[in-house]
């Protein structure tokens, strides 16, 4: 028998990769989007993911108008689909945005799940429906130290705060109704579908433009920041397999590896032969082009959050050990990827442009 899942959030990165492996595993997948002028199915084309259920077995892909702040939508939709797996992606997912929008961030990303969950009680899916919810690694906050399940919240952002009241609440509705409900303690996961006002994308796609000359300089807030990147595509495979297991948790999904803002930005722009050299300090420091002298990074106030967080780095011992989950993107596969996308866009919307350094310097991938 197909499977049925419903994606919240299908729009999104993590939505368009998650479609994409569910419909090679022959499900029926429904997606809730947010109605707007714009169709937005950008990511679900670049994935191709009609052509998965043209050639799968029984495969299907559908999506919804809805909200997460719409309650009686959100049970409506729960009853008519009656899927055996929910996966909450939908998110205000930016952390800047969430210090302007602090409102709005705790009512999707906080009371959204609620919603959820409470839809799963009221229509009696406790024994039938399965629950995914995206949590994050900012939960952690400024904590020391590679953490773990077992390691201390500190939020330091709207979007973190929003964030531990879906938590708990995924917790409390697992050990109170019986629900199978997993948290999935995200690290920061990136690809060629994330946003452009995400910093990694902000910054493969700002190589990429001012490597054809359509930007003089990439504009940054703080760069020593620490993150544990990896590949989006590598992180769905997690989400699905916890939702596989016998008995509900939450387990930590993460490459166990860190890396600053600042060595994102050396290798991106290393790929193509830029060295970067950085010059003074604080909101006064420069990137420098070693061999011409131009400036193509500079630092500007206005990026910084009110409160930082520093480092961030995962253990995902428990995702290996239970899930048999690792990922398989290395840090250098991650740019690689993002700017090669990149690359290409920008060369095809200017077609003038020659193509021959962009093959050439990934020839080998």
């Amino acid at each position: 028998m197909n499977k049925t899942a419903l994606i919240t959030g299908i729009t999104g990165q993590d939505g368009a990769y998650l479609s994409r492996l569910l419909l090679q595993k022959n499900y029926r997948v429904h997606g809730l989007k947010r109605r707007s002028s714009n169709e937005n199915q950008d990511r679900a084309e670049q994935l191709h993911l009609i052509d998965f259920v043209s050639n799968s077995d029984g495969a299907s892909y559908q999506t919804h108008y809805g909200d997460m702040t719409d309650t009686a939508g959100l049970v409506r939709l729960i009853d008519e689909i009656r899927p055996d797996e929910i996966y909450n992606l939908a998110a205000q997912s930016h952390v800047r945005v969430s210090f302007d929008m602090p409102e709005f961030t705790g009512n999707v990303n906080g009371l959204g799940t609620l919603r959820l969950l409470e839809a799963i009680r009221l229509l009696g899916l406790e024994k039938n429906t399965k629950f995914y919810q995206a949590s994050t690694s900012e939960l952690y906050g400024n904590v020391q130290g590679k953490q773990n399940e077992e390691t201390p919240f500190a939020p330091r952002s709207p979007y973190a705060a929003a964030k531990l009241f879906a938590y708990w609440t995924t917790v409390n509705y697992r050990e109170a109704y019986g629900i199978f409900a997993c948290n999935g303690i995200l690290f920061n996961h990136e690809s060629p579908l994330r946003g452009e006002n995400f910093v990694t994308r902000k910054i493969t796609n700002s190589v990429a433009k001012i490597h054809y000359g359509l930007l003089d300089k990439l504009t940054m807030g703080n760069i020593d920041a620490c993150r544990d990147w990896g590949h989006a595509a590598d992180f769905v495979e997690g989400m699905v397999l916890m939702l596989q297991q016998a008995i509900p948790d939450d387990y930590i999904l993460a490459t166990g590896e860190v890396h600053s803002v600042r060595e994102f930005i050396e290798k991106t722009f290393a790929r193509l032969d830029y060295e970067i050299v950085w010059q003074g300090k604080g909101v006064d420091e420069k990137g420098i082009e070693r061999k011409s002298g131009r400036t193509l990074i500079e630092i500007d106030p206005i990026f910084f959050r009110p409160t930082e967080v520093r480092y961030l780095c995962g253990d995902s011992s428990k995702a290996k050990k239970f899930l048999n989950w690792k990922p398989r993107h290395s840090f250098d596969d991650l740019i690689d990827d993002m700017l090669r996308h990149d690359l290409d866009s920008v060369q095809n919307s200017q077609s003038s442009f020659p193509s021959e350094r962009i093959k050439n310097k990934f020839k080998s991938n």
